[in-house]
C-alpha cells in the first residue's frame, strides 16, 4: 500500500521539520554536556591534560562508533521511529545523570584525591550518552531522507536547513550551559542539558504522524516474534543496557576503545565487502565505493573540526581574551562561534546550491567535499597568528578565535550536509541506515585522531610548568601541523575527485 504524500511547508515536507526540532534539543543536550566536558574534568576532576585528552576521543570515539550499531539493528529489526525513541530515553538518563557532582577532586601533598563515587556515575552516565546517541542519531537522519524523492533537487537544501536546525540547538546550548556550567555550578549546566533532551524526545512524539510512515519496522511481526519469554524487541533493548554496562568499563580503560572500534570496523568491513562482491550490481558497487571516499576525506575534516572541543577550549581558556563585544565569555561558552556561523551561513549555501545548479555551475559532491577539508585546513592560520601573539605574554586576541571558527563553518557548511545526503543517495537501499552509521564511523575515528594523537601534542606533562611562551609554542606547533594535514588532503580529494564523480555513475 502506498504512502500518503507528505503535506509540505515552506517548499518541504513537515517531516523534515519534526527531526529538525527533535535532532536541535538532542544537539542542545548533547553540545551542552561537550562545551563543558574538557573544562569539567580538567577543573573538577582534576585529570590532567593527557589523560583528559585520551578520555576526549575515547568518549568522543563511541559516540560516533555506537551509531554503526544502532543503525544496523534499525535497519534489520526495530525500525528508525522505535530506535529514536529509545536512543531519546537512554540520552535523558545520561544528561541528568552528568548533573550528580558529588565531591570535587582536591590535591593532598601534591597528589590527586578524587571521589570514586562521583567518577562511576560520570562514567555511566557517559555509558548511557554514546549508546543513547547511537540510536537516534543515524536514524534521525536517515528518516530525513527518505523523506524526499532519490533525485529531488531540494534533498541537499532540505539537509543543509536540518543541519542548521541541529547547530541553533548547538549554539544556544554552548551559551546557556557552557556558561551556567562554569560560571552557577557544574550541575546545573548538565541539568539544562537534560532538560533539553527532554523537549527534542517530547516533539518526536508528538510529530510521528509526519513522516507518515516511513520510519516504521521493515517487518513488524519479526519484532513481536516470542525468542523465549520476551519478544524480540524487547532482547533488543535489554541486550542494549548490557551494552551500556560494556562501554560503562570501556570508557574508564581508554586504551581498550580504540581496540573496540578496530574490532566493530573489521566486522563492519568484512559485512560490507561480502555485500559489494555479492549483493551488489556494477552501478551500486561504484555508488558505494564513491561513498567511501567521501567518508575517508571526512573523517581528516572532522580530525580538525573536532579539536574545538579540546585544544580550541584549552587555549582559549589559558592563552586568550575572551571579552567578546563587551561581554565576558567563558572558554565553554565560545563554542557557541561554530554553531553561530553554521546558522549565519546555511542559509545563505541553501540558497546557493540550488542557484548555482540553474546555471549549471553547482560544485560535484566530490568537489565540495575537497572544498570542505581545504576550510578546515586554512581555519588554523588565525590559530597560528593567536598562539604567536600568546607567545609574547599577552592574552591573544578574541577576533583571532572569531576567524577561525568563520573561516571552518564554511568548511563544515560545504561538506557536512553534502555528506550525510550522499550517504542517502548512494547507499544501496538495504544498508542505507547502516552506511550512515559507517559515516559516524569515520567521524569516530577522527575524535581519536583529533585528541588523543593531535590534542596531546599540546599537553603539559604532570607536574610540569611551562611558561607562557613555552605553552603557546606547543598550540602553535599544533595548529601549524593541523594547517598542512589540511591542505595536505585537500589537494589529495582535488585530484580523487573525477574518479568519486565517475563512480556516482550520474548521481550528483
Amino acid at each position: 500500500m502506498s504512502q500518503p504524500a507528505p503535506q509540505e511547508l515552506f517548499g518541504h515536507p513537515k517531516g523534515l521539520y519534526v527531526c529538525f526540532l527533535t535532532e536541535m534539543w538532542e544537539r542542545f543536550s548533547f553540545y551542552g554536556m561537550k562545551a563543558l566536558l574538557f573544562l569539567y574534568i580538567t577543573k573538577y576532576h582534576l585529570f590532567a591534560d593527557a589523560p583528559s585528552y585520551e578520555l576526549l576521543g575515547a568518549y568522543g570515539g563511541l559516540v560516533y562508533a555506537v551509531p554503526v550499531i544502532g543503525g544496523l539493528i534499525a535497519d534489520r529489526w526495530l525500525g528508525m521511529r522505535k530506535a529514536v525513541v529509545f536512543g531519546g530515553i537512554l540520552l535523558c538518563l545520561g544528561h541528568f545523570g552528568m548533573a550528580f557532582e558529588g565531591k570535587a577532586a582536591r590535591r593532598v601533598d601534591g597528589v590527586v584525591v578524587q571521589d570514586a563515587r562521583a567518577l562511576q556515575v560520570f562514567y555511566l552516565s557517559l555509558a548511557l550518552i554514546v549508546t543513547g546517541v547511537g540510536f537516534l542519531k543515524p536514524n534521525i537522519s536517515t528518516i530525513v531522507g527518505k523523506l524526499y524523492a532519490e533525485n529531488d533537487p531540494r534533498r541537499d537544501s532540505g539537509f543543509t536547513l536540518f543541519v542548521a536546525g541541529i547547530n541553533i540547538g548547538a549554539l544556544f546550548a554552548s551559551l546557556v550551559c557552557g556558561y551556567v556550567g562554569e560560571t552557577w555550578g557544574w550541575k546545573y549546566g548538565f541539568g539544562l542539558a537534560g532538560v533539553g533532551m527532554l523537549a527534542g524526545l517530547g516533539v518526536f512524539l508528538g510529530g510521528q504522524r509526519h513522516l507518515h510512515g516511513h520510519a516504521e519496522p521493515r517487518d513488524p511481526a519479526r519484532l513481536r516474534e516470542k525468542l523465549g519469554p520476551l519478544s524480540r524487541e524487547h532482547l533488543i533493548y535489554l541486550a542494549a543496557l548490557g551494552g551500556v554496562l560494556v562501554i560503562w568499563q570501556l570508557i574508564q580503560h581508554t586504551w581498550t576503545v580504540q581496540g573496540a572500534m578496530h574490532l566493530v570496523s573489521a566486522v563492519i568491513a568484512s559485512y560490507l565487502a561480502w555485500f559489494l562482491a555479492t549483493q551488489c550490481t556494477r552501478e551500486e558497487r561504484g555508488r558505494m565505493l564513491s561513498l567511501g571516499g567521501l567518508v575517508l576525506f571526512g573523517l581528516v575534516f572532522y580530525t580538525l573540526y573536532e579539536q574545538t572541543y579540546g585544544s580550541w577550549v584549552a587555549f582559549s581558556d589559558r592563552l586568550m581574551d575572551k571579552n567578546l563585544l563587551g561581554f565576558e565569555m567563558t572558554a565553554g561558552a565560545l563554542t557557541f562561534l561554530g554553531s553561530f556561523f553554521i546558522v549565519a551561513l546555511s542559509p545563505l549555501f541553501a540558497w546557493l546550491w540550488p542557484w548555482l545548479e540553474r546555471r549549471g555551475r553547482n560544485p560535484s559532491t566530490a568537489m565540495k567535499t575537497a572544498l570542505g577539508v581545504l576550510f578546515g585546513g586554512l581555519a588554523y592560520l588565525p590559530l597560528m597568528a593567536a598562539a604567536q601573539g600568546a607567545g609574547s605574554g599577552v592574552h591573544a586576541s578574541i577576533w583571532w578565535l572569531v576567524l577561525a571558527y568563520f573561516i571552518l563553518e564554511i568548511g563544515e557548511v560545504c561538506l557536512y550536509p553534502i555528506g550525510i545526503s550522499a550517504v542517502t543517495r548512494l547507499s544501496v537501499a538495504r544498508v542505507v541506515s547502516l552506511m550512515m552509521g559507517v559515516w559516524f564511523l569515520g567521524t569516530a575515528y577522527s575524535e581519536i585522531l583529533a585528541h588523543s594523537v593531535l590534542g596531546k601534542l599540546s599537553a603539559l606533562e604532570p607536574g610540569e610548568t611551562a611558561s607562557v611562551a613555552e605553552s603557546a609554542a606547543k598550540y602553535g606547533d599544533l595548529f601549524t601541523l593541523s594547517l598542512w594535514i589540511g591542505l595536505g588532503f585537500a589537494v589529495a580529494a582535488l585530484a580523487c575527485a573525477p574518479l568519486i564523480r565517475r563512480g556516482m555513475h550520474g548521481i550528483k
